[in-house]
């Protein structure tokens, strides 16, 4: 039984996520903003299985105050960690030469900043797990440069940086870094779109995928996969 991390765990990837490791017998703690929806979350997780510890936490993962608070709890919570997933992020859409002041400082700080600090802060205890692992959630904006995405691609591109350094530097340790590069993923923020569901991947084969990887045996470790629409990027 491992225990979990996961970061904006309350929908979309991150939800699908959590669903996985807990139907499968592991542990998790979630963070998220909305208090309510995280609390919708742990319901609904409970009704998948009551038979594993299941910590939800309200926590902005673009202030350093609440990832340092998020840890202690999850520590005392759940004693030790062996997976830690950075799914948190945000997207607002611009152009870096005429973007709202402040969409680049918010966006670094939930997309490459918190999983820097989660990182850090997890890692002792990872080290001490049969099978650390990191999961950090990229995007294919982390391969290449898409229109009215400037400072999205940006903090992606930092991610999967990120992701390459902490690979390097934790695999004497034995601590697995995996970045999972996704193209578009219908979640939440998709809802309303014109464009049908069935044109999206599906939160569900990320999580499945993430859930395979982790259950490699320990000579192998996936550094990067990447996964689109059939159809390719929309």
């Amino acid at each position: 039984m491992a225990n979990v991390v996961i970061t904006g765990g309350s929908k979309g990837i991150g939800k699908s996520v959590a669903e996985i490791f807990v139907r499968n017998g592991h542990n998790v703690a979630v963070c998220a903003r909305n208090g309510a929806t995280l609390e919708r979350l742990k319901s609904h997780l409970e009704s998948i299985n009551s038979n594993v510890s299941i910590d939800v936490h309200t926590c902005d993962v673009s202030v350093r105050d609440d990832i340092d608070s998020f840890y202690e709890e999850v520590m005392a919570g759940l004693g030790h960690v062996d997976v830690l997933v950075n799914n948190a992020g945000v997207y607002f859409p611009g152009r870096i030469i005429d973007e709202a002041n402040g969409a680049y400082e918010d966006m670094m700080k939930t997309n490459v900043d918190s999983a820097y600090h989660m990182s850090r802060a997890f890692c002792n205890s990872l080290m001490q797990s049969d099978k650390g692992h990191i999961f950090n959630i990229c995007s294919v904006a982390s391969l290449q440069a898409y229109p009215n995405s400037g400072t999205y691609t940006i903090s992606k591109y930092a991610l999967l940086g990120l992701s390459k350094s902490l690979r390097e530097e934790l695999k004497e340790y034995g601590i697995k870094v995996t970045s999972i590069i996704p193209g578009a993923t219908y979640t939440d923020s998709w809802a309303g779109s014109d464009i049908s569901e069935s044109r999206f991947m599906k939160s569900s084969d990320i999580s499945k995928m993430i859930f395979e990887i982790y259950n490699l045996s320990s000579q192998t470790v996936v550094e990067d996969i990447v996964l689109r629409p059939m159809l390719g990027d929309i």
